[in-house]
């Protein structure tokens, strides 16, 4: 009996170590999303460079996050997720130093773009690596505070880059992560297991499919504002990247071993919970990216002002996303998931009606809670529903697709809400900036909804039940679990 105790002991301490590692990593690479937005100014004003340059330092890391996410699911699938981890984490710390150290411009892009390679293998493999510690009993609640300690880090970027930025300098923000990075290196390689997805051959056609149209779609959005949507290089890679991922495709269709087996979008609960999280995405990082210039540009807070003003919604994920993961656990993550997205496009709706250029805080109090609520409803079921909704051999795949999926939507929010407020206001006056903020935000609240309604075409079933045996594919292709790149 001793001895069974000690074996559950030491089960539940591996649980735990997972847990704290795949946490702390997640949260690095998902603040490096939008941390650097608050001080940009600071840059130019130390490296120079123009508008072209400081938008690049932006999106050089979200550009490589986003195209290389699959590629890094599917190499830590091939050789091994815990070695794949550990070398994620150290280009990514490494990466990280040089970019502190960058002196000038170009080099802090390429040190953004090489951070970006290395959290787009660091990043999926997190909830692979996470999943196969926990038991399945437990794993709503794991999930629920990974989801807690990510959702906080996408939305407390601008509060920590700008508070470092005002009281340190802008190299703090990316120094932040190096002994961060150096703590977790040896703790992963003595306190992680490793893991293997199947021997599947290598999908090198589907790499540079899925990565040159993921490159190309989310250029052209970045671009966009700057030359213009009908511009050849935003047309280029619109279309361009869309022929690409239609190839891809076809491709995951027809291949035997494809990166990405377009089967798995015959799961209902596959291709729900995706097309939610790219809808969630798109209206939460364009809004966030708005909100946080409207409370600095009109109503005249410091940095680190604004972001403790968008606590109530930033840092809700905290307190709520763990009782949602135990809820999943409880009704399933369909509900939950379902209601959080609801109550995000009400919050964002409700900061819409009211928005004027002299706003109290008290005003904006209500919308900003009830976002913070939805937002944290979302993150911890949503994790759970996609990897419940794939067979174990599957879940990095299917954890690199929903993370890419995740990062494409914020680009994708970014510029879309970006171009509905220079087109209907701008940066004049406080009133402009209204102008083009209210109808931003309706248009967030319309897209999140949208994602909501994707939700509830869930399954219904529990958070921890497979559902991908039911729906996914036949007996005879689960024999032949394409894992590779």
């Amino acid at each position: 009996m001793s001895q069974q105790t000690g074996k559950q002991t030491a089960k539940w301490g591996s649980a735990a170590w997972a847990l704290a590692i795949t946490s702390v990593a997640g949260f690095m690479a998902a603040l490096d999303n939008l941390v650097v937005t608050t001080a940009l100014p600071s840059i130019r004003e130390d490296l120079g460079g123009g508008l072209d340059d400081l938008e690049w330092t932006v999106s050089a890391y979200t550009l490589t996050f986003a195209v290389l996410l699959m590629f890094g699911a599917a190499l830590g699938d091939r050789f091994g997720r815990r070695r794949l981890f550990i070398a994620g984490l150290a280009v990514f710390t490494g990466a990280s130093a040089a970019a502190a150290l960058a002196p000038g411009i170009e080099a802090l892009i390429a040190a953004r773009a090489v951070q970006g390679v290395g959290a787009a293998v660091m990043m999926p493999l997190t909830l692979t690596l996470l999943t196969a510690a926990v038991p399945v009993a437990k794993r709503g609640m794991a999930y629920g505070i990974w989801g807690a300690v990510n959702g906080l880090a996408v939305a407390s970027g601008p509060l920590i880059g700008g508070t470092l930025t005002e009281h340190a300098s802008w190299q703090w923000i990316f120094w932040l992560n190096v002994p961060l990075g150096l703590a977790l290196l040896p703790l992963a390689r003595l306190r992680l297991a490793e893991s293997h997805g199947t021997g599947a051959p290598l999908d090198i056609t589907g790499t540079l499919l899925a990565s040159g149209g993921l490159f190309g779609i989310v250029y052209a959005l970045i671009r966009g504002n700057l030359d213009g949507w009908t511009s050849a290089t935003v047309l280029v890679g619109l279309i361009g990247g869309g022929v690409l991922l239609a190839l891809f495709v076809r491709h995951g269709i027809r291949s035997e071993n494809p990166m990405l087996p377009m089967r798995l979008f015959r799961s209902r609960a596959f291709s729900a919970i995706n097309a939610a999280s790219l809808l969630m995405f798109v209206g939460m990082f364009g809004s966030i990216f708005l909100l946080s210039q409207f409370l600095q540009t009109v109503l005249g807070y410091s940095p680190t002002e604004a972001g403790l003003r968008m606590l109530p919604w930033t840092g809700m994920p905290m307190i709520v996303a763990p009782l949602a993961g135990y809820l999943s656990d409880r009704i399933g993550g369909r509900p939950v998931v379902t209601v959080g997205l609801a109550l995000q496009a009400i919050g964002l709706g409700w900061f819409a009606f009211i928005v004027e250029p002299d706003m109290s805080y008290a005003a904006q109090l209500p919308a900003l809670i009830i976002s913070g609520i939805g937002m944290a409803l979302y993150f911890a079921p949503a994790a759970n529903l996609v990897m419940s909704s794939v067979r174990p051999s599957e879940q990095g795949i299917a954890s690199g697709a929903n993370n890419a999926f995740r990062e494409v939507g914020g680009a994708l929010g970014i510029a879309v809400l970006a171009s509905v407020f220079s087109g209907q206001g701008g940066y004049g006056t406080p009133q402009t900036f209204v102008d083009g903020l209210a109808p931003s935000l309706w248009v967030g609240a319309a897209v999140v909804a949208a994602g909501a309604v994707a939700a509830w075409l869930l399954p219904r079933v529990g958070g921890t039940k497979q559902t991908a045996d039911a729906d996914a594919a036949s007996p005879a292709e689960s024999e032949r679990v394409p894992v590779g790149v």
